[in-house]
């Protein structure tokens, strides 16, 4: 009977493990919502000016 408790502990093991996962959902930084707007628009405009630079630049 070792073989189905195998199967058993697997299987709880396995669905600990999807539930655990992070896929799907927003990891906790510890950031407040307006600390995480911030640093988004950061990013973003990090991204624009870059992209607008390669756009300037002679060929």
């Amino acid at each position: 009977m070792t073989r189905g408790n195998q199967r058993e502990l697997a299987r709880q093991n396995n669905m600990k493990k999807q539930s655990d996962s992070v896929k799907g959902k927003r990891r906790d930084d510890g950031l407040s919502v307006a600390a995480r707007k911030q640093r988004t628009r950061r990013s973003c405009s990090r991204s624009r000016k870059k992209a607008n630079e390669k756009k300037e630049e002679p060929k």
